[in-house]
């Protein structure tokens, strides 16, 4: 890779990491209230939503059926696997 690509890619991430990192603060203590049933509750519910909403909403302009099917696949995907990293805090 060269050196430029690189350098998008470690941007790539480091956008991803932080979003993730922020979500998972403000989903702690939106949901710190209840028991984890309730809190897992919560996450399920948006995980619905976010999926639901990328599936029927998001229409990406200028690319081809293929390219925005891959992409909202690997975007439900992400939002799943994002979601069920957060975990129960009694804190």
């Amino acid at each position: 890779m060269t050196k430029e690509t690189n350098e998008l890619q470690a941007i790539s991430t480091a956008w991803q990491i932080a979003i993730q990192e922020i979500l998972r603060m403000v989903v702690r203590d939106v949901y710190r209230t209840g028991d984890e049933a309730v809190f897992r509750s919560h996450i399920k519910r948006i995980e619905e939503a976010a999926v639901d909403s990328i599936y029927t909403g998001l229409m990406l302009r200028g690319t081809d059926e293929w390219t925005e099917t891959l992409v909202k696949e690997k975007a439900s995907n992400f939002v799943t696997t994002l979601l069920t990293s957060f975990t129960y805090d009694k804190v």
